[in-house]
């Protein structure tokens, strides 16, 4: 039988979290349409091989293009990697595939391979309107080159890909011609123009071949896409929307305590929020141990030693900075503190998130307390466990009358005991969490039901 720690451990494997191993050469599959979902899988890879102290990445891709606009986002995660990188081109690298590789530092190509015509076209194959395609090309064209002159490729190559009005030569021998689009094969990138090759450094059969060509280290290590990685990009759109879900079932699993079922929605928003922050590969799973620490510090404020403020106060910032963490697209060797650009995107989610559930909590707070329905769960919660108390300890609602002030014996969370004079009876308010010896006022008595408001 397997151990809860082994269990643990195979659940964690299976989404990634042990995807690298210090000193293995990472390959990464780039295979199918360039999409958001690739990018997150991409981003994931790469922050998990850093990690993990990887000697070198590999893309082995194969690929039409797609996103060009989710080919830029993985560039730019490609040229923050401190990792060494390589592209095995096995056998396509169109449009956003051109671009993704010239962002690695070195590119190999199988015998059959092809690399280029990267000019961007709207998503069903039109050509862009005129003052549109200028704009993007000319983006395009200055991240290419970027990313080209940061590896030592030749930028003119990757203008080729994308800009048909660009001319390339070397020397007195054109490369491209104008009004066409650049596409090497993998003969083509492999000729040499004074002493060093056109595009690719050279031709490899396979990820291993390419392995034994650069003398790479380590045993191979293959990061396959999580299972549920293209649902990271609606989990991540939908940030604000499980945050609130997170804060209003924790809301009403305080007020409508022993009801559980909104309490159980509050953890599964939380989950997949966490779950999907960590596909996308922006957190870890570390900030989700931090944020249920932070948890487990409100709730024993709350119900164990109520009144000591710290542990609550403590408790309150592990949870609101592990959310904030986990949607901060941090890469390792970054400085600690994030940059100002970097905290824009998930302090708008928080900060709607914490908008949006103030503004929902203050009507349900005078909404809901007035519905019959809360008073059913309310009484239902309050009498549902543990046997009741002896009538020598429990006294009669009709030994006290409505404006009678007492004292909260117990946690009122809304339901519990206070004392009128002599007697001790069961009490609710109409929604307020009260501590213990907080006075109270009788204000409305209906049966056995006796309910009370804090004394102003």
């Amino acid at each position: 039988m397997k151990t809860p720690v082994s269990l643990l451990c195979l659940l964690m494997m299976s989404v990634g979290i042990f995807a690298a191993e210090p000193g293995r050469v990472v390959v990464i599959p780039f295979k199918g349409e360039v999409s958001k979902a690739q990018f997150f899988f991409v981003r994931r890879a790469l922050k998990t091989a850093e990690n993990e102290n990887a000697s070198a990445i590999i893309l082995d891709m194969e690929t039409y293009g797609g996103d060009a606009f989710a080919a830029i986002e993985i560039m730019d995660a490609l040229m923050k990697n401190h990792v060494p990188t390589f592209t095995l081109i096995n056998s396509k690298a169109i449009s956003a595939g051109a671009l993704v590789a010239v962002a690695t530092q070195k590119i190999y190509m199988t015998p059959t391979g092809v690399i280029g015509a990267a000019a961007p076209v709207q998503s069903g194959g039109e050509d862009l309107p005129s003052t549109m395609k200028d704009k993007t090309v000319s983006a395009m064209s200055a991240m290419a080159r970027a990313a080209s002159q940061k590896n030592a490729h030749n930028p003119d190559l990757a203008d080729g890909f994308i800009d048909r009005a660009k001319e390339v030569k070397i020397g007195d021998k054109i490369i491209k011609a104008k009004d066409s689009l650049l596409t090497l094969t993998a003969q083509e990138a492999v000729q040499l123009f004074n002493g060093k090759t056109l595009l690719a450094t050279g031709i490899a059969d396979s990820v291993e071949d390419l392995a034994r060509k650069e003398k790479l280290g380590g045993r191979l290590q293959t990061i396959e896409p999580a299972p549920f990685e293209r649902l990271a990009v609606w989990i991540t759109a939908l940030a604000p929307l499980f945050l609130l879900g997170g804060i209003l079932g924790a809301y009403l699993e305080i007020k409508l305590h022993g009801t559980m079922i909104p309490g159980i929605v509050s953890a599964v928003c939380f989950f997949i929020f966490f779950t999907g922050h960590y596909l996308a590969g922006l957190a870890g799973w570390e900030v989700f141990v931090f944020f249920l620490i932070g948890v487990a510090l409100v709730f024993g404020e709350i119900v164990l030693h109520p009144g000591t403020i710290l542990p609550g106060l403590v408790g309150l910032l592990l949870m609101v900075g592990s959310l904030l963490w986990a949607m901060i697209d941090r890469y390792p060797g970054q400085p600690f503190v994030p940059a100002p650009a970097m905290l824009v995107h998930p302090l708008a989610n928080l900060g709607s998130a914490i908008l949006g559930g103030g503004v929902l909590i203050f009507f349900l707070g005078k909404i809901l307390p007035k519905t019959p329905f809360y008073s059913r769960l309310v009484l239902g919660a309050a009498g549902a466990h543990g046997p009741s108390l002896a009538a020598a300890s429990i006294d009669s609602p009709a030994l006290v009358k409505i404006g009678e002030t007492g004292v909260a014996r117990s946690i009122l969370r809304p339901s519990g005991k206070a004392v009128f004079g002599a007697h001790v009876l069961d009490v609710i308010t109409e929604g307020e969490f009260l501590h213990p010896g907080t006075p109270v006022r009788i204000v409305a008595i209906a049966g056995p039901r006796i309910v009370v408001e804090p004394c102003q």
